[in-house]
């Protein structure tokens, strides 16, 4: 079966389930899909019910696709998503944008934890995406180009819509929300990062380090949508303290940091 028809069937399996178009796309990283609870008149559809959609195999990813309301705008919500060190192609963890579109959605809101290699940043900065560095040697648009969704050549200068932060950025501060901004660095994993790969990557310009949010960038520019990006700072990265990083500190952290962030992606949906 085709990366198309895989879309297609799984746009047809949630059509069946509810006939709600949803605005905005929403998917929630590590530790951060609470979020989901906030949404109002929830349909719930696990990955599993939805034809040839992967599933989610870490710890934190429950895999459910929610449509609900939030902020009076109908949203579709991945609790959980699907990474590229889990074996999947980066066309099949970019298979639920895809489909988001595809419902409608037109502004995609991606979140992450991440490690952070800004020496001024600390565990439970949060930090609003303006561009990347993808590291993790592969693109979901290698293959043969879906024109049903964008062109062979794809611009990305800008990536993550500045139009949109631009209008967050002061209503954060009103909210009493500390924002930072940053370069996210995605790298395959699973393992963390190397030391002296934090070092380059702060050599080049990165202010955090991720194992995903790239592929889904990529993906829905590919596909016209406007993107937001904010990351989770639940850890420094490697080598900038002298302790080992643990999947367990990500989670904490990002629990930590709940209302903020919680109170940042309301926002987030009220601009996009």
């Amino acid at each position: 079966m085709t990366i198309s028809e895989r879309i297609n069937g799984a746009v047809e399996a949630i059509r069946a389930r509810t006939d709600r178009v949803p605005e905005l796309g929403l998917i929630l990283g590590s530790g951060l899909g609470d979020f989901c609870d906030r949404l109002e008149d929830q349909t719930v559809i696990p990955f599993s019910d939805i034809p040839g959609f992967p599933l989610p195999t870490v710890e934190g990813h429950q895999g459910a696709f929610v449509l609900g309301s939030c902020r009076g705008r109908t949203v579709a919500a991945l609790r959980g998503r699907i990474h590229y060190y889990e074996g999947y192609s980066q066309q099949e963890i970019t298979l639920p944008v895809r489909v988001m579109a595809k419902l409608g959605v037109r502004t995609l809101i991606l979140t992450n934890a991440a490690g952070g290699i800004n020496l001024d940043f600390q565990p439970g900065t949060l930090m609003l995406l303006t561009d990347h560095i993808n590291y993790s040697g592969m693109n979901p648009l290698i293959g043969p180009n879906l024109d049903e969704f964008g062109p062979r050549f794809p611009d990305m200068s800008d990536i993550y819509t500045r139009a949109l932060r631009e209008k967050l950025l002061p209503l954060a501060r009103e909210a009493g929300i500390p924002l930072r901004e940053g370069v996210y660095v995605m790298y395959s994993g699973p393992n963390y990062e190397t030391p002296a790969e934090i070092r380059f990557f702060r050599a080049v310009g990165g202010d955090a380090a991720g194992m995903s949010t790239v592929p889904e960038a990529l993906a829905a520019r590919h596909a016209g949508l406007q993107v937001m990006g904010v990351s989770c700072i639940t850890n420094m990265a490697a080598g900038v303290l002298p302790q080992p990083l643990s999947h367990e500190e990500v989670v904490e952290t990002a629990g930590r940091v709940k209302r903020d962030f919680t109170r940042l992606l309301e926002l987030m949906i009220d601009v996009g």
